[in-house]
């Protein structure tokens, strides 16, 4: 058997994991036979000598010059199997884990798969890209048989492929995390690493040291290649390790550092014990401040800390500072006596501490006593024994005792010192002694002292000796003064001597008094009582007494006073139970106790009555009492009414009053008051009063109307109202009437009438419509209304024409009576005939209205005038005519044609009539179709007929011709350089008319002419005249046939122009001796240099121009003899074109010119403009609509023939694009040399410089009306060559 990869001559045969057989059949070349995959073994060796026994002999065969070597790379990596064919003639391919990869270098299906290498020589590697685990697998290069050469396998080759270990992963905790432990317990940290090929080592570490005590175990991965290894670690953290991180690596062949994940350790660890700070001596005085810092290291987290005082927290505040490590509390005492003894003491702690840890100091406080005190009273009566008592508070160290009166020590005393709270000590002295009157008023006290610590404080108080007053008087008004009540009176008691001071009391009879207060001054005491006196104080007794103990007899003192007073009271009383109107009433007055007595007077309101006087008794505080009657009969009126009794104290001037209110029983009364009449507007509502009155008040009432009664109760219109009064709503005028009202109470029964007028607005109940009246009569419009009231004025009249016309106008006379407005007619004109209303007005809304027409009835009156009788067609039988017919009549107009006197008939197909009416116009129009010269050139006669009689006209049917002259020129308005022009126009000889004004002024050689534009405009303003000059102005009409007669003439002058200039100031020349020059002198030095400066200036502008004439185009001079016939009338050679209108109608009218290099110069023919004509007009001087260049033409160019200070006086007429063309060519015409005038040279020829004549004024220029609208198309075109006139 050949070697593996050896050359066999007729075959090769390796010993991969398969082969591709190719073998021959000698006797059989042409029948092959492919073997597919055969696994390698006995049967492949077998195969390799049957095939190495048929090929011995043959020609170089094809062999492996290099073979594939097992490899490994990583994933993602690019893999090369080497394989170099010797002579190939096979086909090469590779195989995948026994899959044919194809023959195609390329690889399909394969698209990271590709065979790299030199054909040339062989070389056929594969190379995979990016690489991945699916192409860990065996390879093999195979070549297939051919025909010089077997087919051939090399040996397998293995394709590993490594694949690093994924980021190692947690079970317990997350990683890049902060995992809080505590220190000496044991936790159990699981780390897996996935996915790797190999399998990966997994280690732990900390801090850079590698940990032991792990275990580590490997499973399956995610595909069936991989593999993940899981590794368990045992830890118990230590308080150093605090703050370290916990790696967990993963490394295989793969990776060439090991893939770390990890996590941050947390060590909890209880803090060391605190330590106190700031207490240095052994001993401290109370009232100081003891500052004491409280100091804890390490822990984690940092210790809290709080203070506690004899078992009690007092400080819960701290802070930490986590650079050094320490917890700080602070912690501040204001030393009391208390806190003598005191433990203070610090824990410090945290969460994983078992217990917290103290720190503690006791407190030795030295403190003295905070007070001194003295028990026992320090009054006494004279001669007798005080007992007191002193001590002092707890003080460490203890004091002693002293007494002292004054500035002598007592000595019987008795000291005992005790044992107090908070390790102190309290000092008591107890003093005896007998008080004499002398002593009173002396300081009694207690001294306490320590002279170790020189200290001393001391109690005192007064020692008060008790003795009774000496004497005790009065101050007061004398005896027999007299006070009126309500006066202030003074009263003082004064009392002298006693211990302590003696309380006075005022007593009123036998009633204490509280009022005043009690005044000491030295050994005096007083107490003022100030009184505002009232009756009771009428001979009463005021006591004062003085005393201090109680137990000895009080001094005392007294006086009185004698007050005067008006009546206490007044009251009115009577025996009758109820007084009836017409009952005879007792009234009785009794008055209160006054002093002097009072005398009694009667009053009803304001009526004073007779009374009786009864006399008089004694009554209470020493007073009067006076009575007194009166006797009255009772009215209705008296109810309600007062009777007063007054009493009056002629000493006093006082006047004290009672009232008795009368209740006089009545049946219903009327008022005086009570409306007979009541007024209501319709559809209002209104109220019927009732000025009623009874006693008593309760009663009823019942209305009745027209002998029913009204029941209020459930009734929609009537209600009661207070009074009673009755409420009618929606007052109607079947309401009005009148109302009967009957009041009843128990004492009887009243009635009372009302009468209701009720007011409405107007309406119009009859008003004649139509009125009709022959013209000259006379008639009557009637307005018939229903009104309440019916005031004066209530009727008005208004005519309801277009036009707003008074009744005076009119000639119509309004009259009233009542509710019947008239408006009269005398003499009925056709002015009057309309649309007339009547107003009906009595102030209460809606006003009424009503119409009439009025129809004034005249004979038809037909429509007459210049034109009407004419109406021109052509008679070539292919043109209709229309004859109009317009009439005016009252009643209905009917119309009749006649032709040359005959009737039409109806029946003629040619002739159509149609009638239609506006108003009291009535219209016929009678259509002639396809006129006829021989048959319709006629007169036809036009009848208008009512019943009051019949007018005609005549019309005239003729031939196309010229038009007829206007007539009535008028002149509307003048300035001083316009004048506004009116005429009638007249017949326009069947075809489109225009006019043209001609006009002309002294001293002008010939006439000018302005066509009028819009061209059919009955009107014109001509302007651009000189101020103060006549005119003669006439207007003619033509049309395309020719230019009628001459028209009227008038005489128009211009106003003068009034230019105010300003004064100018004459400068103060002073005085000289020279002499002046001669006015005229002056003068004609003042012309000549004006003469000079325009001189020049016309020159400058002759140049000007002549420059720019060279610079336009140049036109050729056979074109000046050129015209073209155009429709128009013939001028005489006389009549030239005025050159001071610059741009008339002739030049808007002039033609193009057929050659292209120019426009005709010289005489302008006519030009009718065709019908896409449309004229630029730059806005009028007169009104400005838009600011424009007054010295430039529609092109924005200056105009040639203005000098730059000339105002642009004239609208432009022209059609557009003619200018364009012609530049500034101009119309040539001479024109008269004037004295004033500067004539100007231009290559065209002789062209009048527009100067100064002897008036001042400038020539006139011509002004057209702004375009109204698109001029009529030139009818001329449809006329035959010789029907066409020439314009020169």
């Amino acid at each position: 058997m050949a070697p593996r990869g050896a050359t066999v001559p007729r075959a090769g045969c390796t010993l991969g994991a398969s082969a591709l057989v190719v073998f021959q059949i000698h006797n059989h070349p042409s029948q092959a036979a492919r073997v597919g995959l055969v696994s390698k073994g006995p049967v492949t060796a077998f195969l390799c000598l049957l095939l190495g026994a048929f090929t011995r002999g043959a020609s170089p065969q094809q062999a492996f010059r290099v073979e594939p070597d097992n490899i490994t790379v990583l994933e993602g990596a690019v893999a090369v199997l080497q394989c170099v064919v010797e002579n190939p003639t096979g086909v090469v391919q590779w195989v995948k884990g026994g899959l044919l990869l194809g023959p195609d270098r390329s690889i399909p299906g394969f698209p990271r798969y590709s065979m790299t290498g030199d054909l040339s020589k062989g070389e056929h590697h594969l190379q995979i890209v990016g690489s991945r685990l699916a192409d860990d697998a065996d390879y093999e290069c195979q070549v297939g048989r051919s025909e010089e050469s077997p087919g051939i396998v090399s040996r397998t080759a293995l394709l590993g492929v490594l694949v690093p270990p994924k980021l190692p992963v947690f079970k317990e905790y997350e990683a890049n995390s902060t995992v809080t432990w505590v220190a000496g317990v044991e936790y159990r940290v699981t780390c897996s690493a996935g996915d790797a090929k190999p399998a990966a080592a997994i280690s732990f570490s900390k801090d850079g040291s590698p940990l032991p005590d792990v275990s580590s175990r490997v499973h399956s991965g995610s595909s069936e290649k991989l593999s993940t290894t899981e590794a368990v670690l045992r830890i118990t953290p230590q308080s150093l390790e605090n703050g370290k991180r916990l790696l967990c690596a993963a490394t295989n062949e793969a990776v060439s550092a090991p893939v770390v994940a990890g996590f941050t350790m947390n060590i909890l660890f209880p803090p060391q014990p605190p330590t106190i700070e700031g207490y240095k001596r052994p001993e401290i005085k109370a009232g100081e401040t003891l500052k004491l810092t409280c100091i804890s290291l390490s822990g984690n987290p940092l210790a809290t800390l709080q203070w506690l005082k004899n078992g009690e927290v007092i400080s819960t505040s701290w802070e930490t500072d986590d650079t050094s490590r320490a917890s700080r509390s602070l912690l501040t005492l204001s030393i009391k006596p208390e806190d003598n003894l005191a433990q203070l003491r610090c824990e410090a702690g945290n969460q994983v501490s078992p217990l917290p840890l103290p720190a503690s100091i006791t407190l030795r406080v030295v403190f003295l006593p905070t007070e001194v005190s003295i028990l026992g009273s320090s009054s006494t009566p004279e001669n007798k024994q005080i007992s007191l008592s002193c001590s002092t508070a707890p003080s460490n160290p203890p004091v002693q005792l002293r007494w002292w009166l004054g500035w002598r020590e007592l000595t019987t005393t008795e000291v005992t010192v005790t044992e107090a709270a908070h390790g102190g000590t309290v000092t008591v002295s107890n003093l005896t002694h007998v008080a004499r009157r002398e002593e009173n008023g002396l300081p009694l006290t207690c001294e306490a002292f320590n002279e170790a610590v020189l200290f001393t404080r001391s109690a005192s108080l007064p020692l008060s000796v008790q003795y009774p007053p000496q004497k005790i008087w009065i101050e007061a008004p004398p005896l027999d003064s007299r006070f009126r009540a309500g006066t202030k009176v003074r009263l003082t008691c004064f009392a002298s001597g006693g211990h302590p001071a003696p309380r006075l009391i005022w007593i009123k009879d036998t009633k204490s008094l509280k009022e005043g207060t009690q005044v000491v001054s030295g050994k005096i005491v007083s107490k003022e009582l100030i009184l505002t006196t009232s009756p009771s104080d009428n001979l009463a007794t005021y006591r004062c007494n003085a005393s201090n103990d109680g137990k000895s007899p009080a001094l005392t003192a007294h006086t009185r006073l004698r007050i005067q007073f008006p009546p206490l009271d007044v009251k009115i009383t009577t025996t009758a139970k109820e007084v009836r109107r017409g009952q005879t009433l007792t009234l009785t007055c009794v008055t209160g106790s006054s002093n002097p007595f009072a005398t009694l007077t009667w009053l009803k309101d304001a009526e004073k009555l007779k009374g009786v006087d009864l006399g008089r008794k004694p009554a209470e505080f020493g007073g009067l009492s006076t009575s007194g009657k009166v006797t009255l009969v009772a009215t209705s009126s008296d109810n309600g009414r007062r009777v007063t009794c007054q009493a009056y104290s002629s000493v006093l001037a006082e006047t004290v009053n009672t009232f008795y209110k009368l209740n006089v029983l009545y049946p219903p009364e009327f008022s005086a008051e009570q409306p007979a009449v009541a007024q209501a507007v319709e559809h209002g509502a209104v109220e019927l009063p009732l000025r009623v009155s009874a006693n008593p008040p309760e009663m009823t009432c019942s209305w009745s109307f027209r002998g029913e009664t009204l029941i209020p109760e459930g009734s929609p219109r009537h209600h009661l109202r207070a009074g009673p009064s009755l409420a009618i709503w929606n007052v109607s005028r079947a309401d009005a009437g009148q109302y009967r009202a009957r009041c009843q109470n128990p004492e009887g029964q009243n009635e009372t009438h009302i009468q209701l007028h009720v007011h409405y607005a107007p309406s119009i109940r009859s008003l004649g419509d139509p009125v009709y009246v022959d013209l000259g009569a006379a008639a009557e419009f009637v307005c018939v209304a229903d009104a309440n009231p019916t005031p004066a004025g209530m009727f008005q009249w208004t005519w309801l024409g277009v036009e707003e016309r008074s009744l005076e106008e009119l000639g119509l006379e309004p009259e009233a009576s009542g509710a019947v407005g008239r408006l009269r007619i005398r003499e009925a004109q056709r002015a009057q005939a309309g649309l007339y209303e009547c107003r009906v007005d009595n102030g209460l809304p809606p006003p009424a209205r009503g119409s009439a027409r009025l129809i004034v009835r005249f004979k038809p009156e037909i429509e007459k005038g210049v034109g009407l009788g004419k109406v021109a067609v052509p008679g070539d039988g292919s043109s209709p005519a229309a004859l109009q017919c317009r009439a005016q009549g009252v009643p209905s107009v009917q119309f009749s044609w006649a032709k040359n006197g005959a009737p039409l008939h109806a029946d003629n197909p040619r002739y159509t009539e149609r009638t239609w009416h506006e108003g009291t116009w009535h219209s016929s129009t009678l259509t002639i179709a396809n006129v006829s010269a021989a048959q319709d050139y006629a007169t036809f006669t036009c009848r208008a007929s009512n019943a009051l009689g019949t007018d005609r006209l005549d019309i005239q049917l003729l031939s196309t011709s010229r038009p007829d002259p206007p007539t009535g020129l008028k002149v509307v308005s003048v300035t001083h350089n316009s004048a506004a022009l009116e005429w009638i126009p007249g017949f326009d000889g069947g075809l489109p008319q225009r006019f043209r004004i001609r006009y002309r002024w002294p001293g002008t050689p010939s006439t000018l002419y302005v066509d009028v534009f819009p061209p059919q405009t009955p009107a014109f303003t001509l302007t651009g005249l000189s101020p103060a000059t006549p005119y003669s102005v006439g207007v003619s009409a033509h049309n395309p046939l020719g230019e009628s007669d001459q028209g009227p003439s008038v005489t128009v002058t211009t106003a003068e122009l009034h230019v105010e200039e300003p004064p100018i100031p004459e400068p103060e020349v002073p005085e000289t001796e020279a002499p002046a020059l001669p006015p005229a002198l002056v003068g004609g030095l003042s012309a000549l240099g004006a003469l000079l400066l325009l001189s020049n200036a016309a020159l400058f502008t002759c140049l000007l121009r002549q420059h720019q004439a060279s610079a336009r185009p140049g036109v050729p001079e056979e074109a000046a003899g050129m015209r073209k016939p155009s429709a128009g009338n013939e001028y005489s050679p006389g009549e030239a074109v005025n050159p001071a209108a610059r741009h008339t109608l002739l030049d808007s009218y002039s033609e193009r010119s057929v050659s292209s290099e120019g426009s005709f110069v010289g005489t302008w023919p006519g030009y009718v403009p065709g019908r896409g004509y449309q004229p630029r007009l730059p806005p009028h001087p007169e009104r400005a609509e838009r600011e424009t260049d007054a010295n430039s033409t529609d092109f924005g160019v200056p105009a040639p023939w203005l000098s730059p200070s000339d105002p642009h006086e004239y609208e432009d007429v022209m059609e557009p694009g003619v200018y364009e063309e012609l530049g500034a060519l101009r119309p040539q015409a001479p024109a008269p040399f004037r004295q004033g005038m500067l004539p100007c040279q231009d290559y065209m020829g002789a062209y009048p410089w527009r100067g100064w004549s002897l008036a001042g004024s400038e020539d006139p220029l011509r002004i057209y009306d702004r375009v109204a609208a698109t001029p009529p198309p030139g009818a001329d075109e449809e006329l035959p060559f010789e029907l066409r006139g020439e314009l020169v």
